[in-house]
């Protein structure tokens, strides 16, 4: 088992990378239509295993010695950070 530290526990506001269109050849001016939409704005919540100033690394679920999978988002894709648990004891 290893030693208790602390990981906050975040709300990360980010913008996400979008690939639309069906494999094979997709209608262009259906493309051109969905060209001109927004990226989709995703919220994640995890505990901070890593951050600097090129991305940020979250876990949603974690124990002593074993976490799910780690999130990781590009700093220029994310709008805010928001402290949920300064010090998440884990």
């Amino acid at each position: 088992m290893t030693t208790k530290k602390e990981l906050p526990v975040v709300r990360v506001t980010w913008i996400d990378a979008e690939e639309v269109g069906d494999t094979g050849w997709n209608c262009l001016r259906d493309q051109k239509r969905k060209a001109k939409e927004p990226c989709p704005t995703i919220i994640s919540v995890g505990h901070v295993l890593f951050q600097s100033d090129k991305h940020i690394s979250l876990v949603s679920t974690i124990g002593p010695d074993i976490s799910g999978a780690v999130e990781k988002i590009p700093s220029q894709f994310i709008v805010s950070i928001e402290e949920l648990i300064p010090n998440a004891e884990v």
